[in-house]
Formats: C-alpha cells, sequence, structure tokens
C-alpha cells in the first residue's frame, strides 16, 4: 500500500498577478465606446421627445426628465471612462488574464488548458476605427470567459492564432 502525503504549499512564495505589467486597451477603443453610447442616447432621446410632444401629460414635466436623463448620461459617459482606464490584458507561459471593473477590481484568470475556443469579434464601430475584440471560451459555457475588446485588428489575429496554438499544444 503507498504512503498518502499530502504537504503544505507554502502560498507565500506562489506568482502574483498583481506583479503582471498589463497591456491596456487601445486608445480608440475609447471612441468605440462613445459611438456606442450616443447611439442608445439619441434613439432614447427621440423617444423621450417624442413621449413629451404626444403625451400631453407628460408636459409640465419634462424639466425634470430631461435633467435626468442628462445625469444618466453623465453618469454613463464617467462610468465608461473609468471601465475602460481600468480594463487590461496580459498573456503569460500558462494563462491569460484580464482586469475589469468599475469600483472594484476584479481579476479573471484563465489557464490555456482550459481554453476550448477562441473567437474574433469586430463590432460595427470597432470596424471603422480597425479594431476587434477576442473572445474567449473555456468548457461548460455558452458565452465567453472573457473578452478582451479595443484590440487593433492585426493584434486580435495574432493573439487569437497564440491561443489557438497553445490549445492545439494541449491536445
Amino acid at each position: 500500500m503507498e504512503n498518502f502525503t499530502n504537504p503544505v504549499i507554502d502560498t507565500s512564495s506562489l506568482p502574483r498577478y498583481e506583479e503582471v505589467e498589463f497591456t491596456k486597451l487601445h486608445s480608440g477603443y475609447w471612441k468605440v465606446l462613445m459611438l456606442s453610447a450616443a447611439t442608445v442616447f439619441l434613439i432614447l432621446g427621440i423617444v423621450i421627445t417624442l413621449a413629451l410632444i404626444f403625451i400631453e401629460e407628460l408636459t409640465p414635466s419634462a424639466i425634470p426628465i430631461v435633467v435626468g436623463f442628462l445625469l444618466i448620461i453623465i453618469i454613463s459617459v464617467i462610468c465608461s471612462r473609468v471601465s475602460f482606464l481600468k480594463k487590461a490584458y496580459a498573456f503569460r507561459n500558462h494563462d491569460v488574464l484580464l482586469r475589469s471593473g468599475i469600483f472594484a477590481t476584479k481579476t479573471t484568470i484563465i489557464p490555456y488548458n482550459r481554453v476550448q475556443h477562441v473567437a474574433l469579434h469586430e463590432g460595427m464601430y470597432s470596424r471603422m476605427l480597425g479594431l476587434a475584440s477576442i473572445e474567449v471560451f473555456t468548457a461548460g459555457g455558452s458565452s465567453s470567459d472573457i473578452t478582451i475588446p479595443g484590440l487593433k485588428k492585426d493584434h486580435a489575429e495574432d493573439i487569437k492564432q497564440l491561443l489557438m496554438g497553445k490549445i492545439q499544444k494541449q491536445l
């Protein structure tokens, strides 16, 4: 019979993800975020304007509605900016890291041996600016586990090839 051992791991000697040098998103991605937000707020603004024009009961409360709408736009832009500035990624020998968050910082680490599929995605505004996103899927999920947006398209294609190569080595 084999002797079972279960030694204690010295957690102070483990590699620290906090020491990894993260790469920030491409600055053009801020334009993508603002164009997307402008599209949504333009549509909402038109709907609110039409509602104020055609629903006579709303006319006396137009000022608070407009002020509220403007506050929502301002808060949305500030939160988008903070999120944009905090989001970053890194690739190490054995895993991919994504840091994100607005009020709290979240770091997602996915080992390459868990990656099942990698997709490159270009939205309408991203395509106009030559940007793309990489979506990394692991087993058991129907949606991507992490999405790294705001990459130059050629860089995103290189990253996809890197990840696909890591997947092939695992097989």
